[in-house]
C-alpha cells in the first residue's frame, strides 16, 4: 500500500500543471534507511541528479528501463513522498566506463569516481544477490539522469 503522501503529491503536481491526475511509480534510493534518506535529501538539494541500477537487476526483476520523460515519486525509506523527478537521459554503460563526470552527477559522498566505484561495487553485490548474476567490471549499468520537477 502506498503512503498517502505519494497520492497527495501526484494530485498536487497534476493539478498544478493542469493535467488529469494519474498515479506515478514511487520508490526510494538504495537498500537501507540511512542511504535512502540521505539520497532523497541530496535530490531535494539539487546535488543528486542521477541514479545507477544495474541492467541485470532490471532483467532479473522485470522492472522496465526508465526513458526520458518518465515521472517518478522519490520517497524516503518510510515511503513518504519527497519529490517528483523527470528522467532526462538514460544510457547503459559498462561499470568500468563510468566517468568522473557521471559520478559527480550521482552526488554521493565526495562525488569522486573512486567513491562511486567503491560504494556501487558493494551495492551491486547486494543488488544482484540471488539473481544468478555476478558483478563484473563489464556489467551493464543503467545511468539515469533526472531533474526535480516538483519538490515538497
Amino acid at each position: 500500500m502506498k503512503n498517502a503522501s505519494v497520492a497527495a503529491m501526484c494530485r498536487d503536481y497534476f493539478q498544478l500543471i493542469d493535467e488529469p491526475e494519474r498515479e506515478l511509480a514511487h520508490w526510494y534510493f538504495c537498500d537501507n534507511q540511512k542511504d535512502a534518506d540521505e539520497c532523497a535529501e541530496l535530490v531535494l538539494q539539487g546535488v543528486k541528479r542521477a541514479t545507477s541500477p544495474s541492467l541485470w537487476w532490471h532483467q532479473s526483476s522485470g522492472e522496465p528501463l526508465a526513458k526520458p520523460g518518465d515521472l517518478n515519486v522519490v520517497t524516503n525509506w518510510q515511503g513518504d513522498a519527497v519529490c517528483i523527478i523527470e528522467t532526462v537521459a538514460v544510457n547503459v554503460v559498462p561499470f568500468s566506463e563510468i566517468t568522473a563526470e557521471y559520478a559527480f552527477l550521482e552526488g554521493e559522498g565526495d562525488k569522486s569516481l573512486s567513491y562511486w566505484q567503491r560504494v556501487h561495487w558493494d551495492y551491486y553485490h547486494r543488488e544482484l544477490e540471488g539473481t544468478g548474476f555476478v558483478p563484473s567490471q563489464t556489467m551493464p549499468i543503467v545511468c539515469e539522469e533526472f531533474r526535480v520537477v516538483f519538490p515538497t
